[in-house]
């Protein structure tokens, strides 16, 4: 049993009991999350597909960590001009546990 869930502009995947890891949500620790918008629910025997949403699904979610995720180095140079400019980014994340599919 998986639903498609959507959470903050992106598509996941929930599984129960499988964590997952979206973009910063700003949440603290521990927190449970259940107001996210289903847009397929498969049940083994069944699969419904919402139009965009399903009505009277719930996924369960916990915050179980926020953190960055690795560096990603940005490298910028103009060939014989001597200007190279090298930045880095860490992007924030937030791990989230399933911890049921209601329906």
């Amino acid at each position: 049993m998986y639903a498609v869930i959507n959470l903050n502009g992106d598509q996941l995947k929930a599984v129960p009991g499988v964590n997952l890891v979206a973009n910063n949500l700003n949440k603290e620790v521990g927190t449970i999350i259940e107001d996210t918008p289903v847009m397929l629910l498969d049940n083994d025997s069944e699969v419904l597909i919402g139009s965009p949403y399903l009505e009277n699904v719930k996924v369960r979610l916990e915050v179980v960590e926020n953190y960055k995720g690795k560096k990603v180095v940005v490298f910028k140079k103009r060939r014989r001009k001597g200007s190279k400019v090298k930045r880095g980014f860490r992007q924030h994340l937030t791990q989230l546990k399933v911890l049921e599919i209601l329906k």
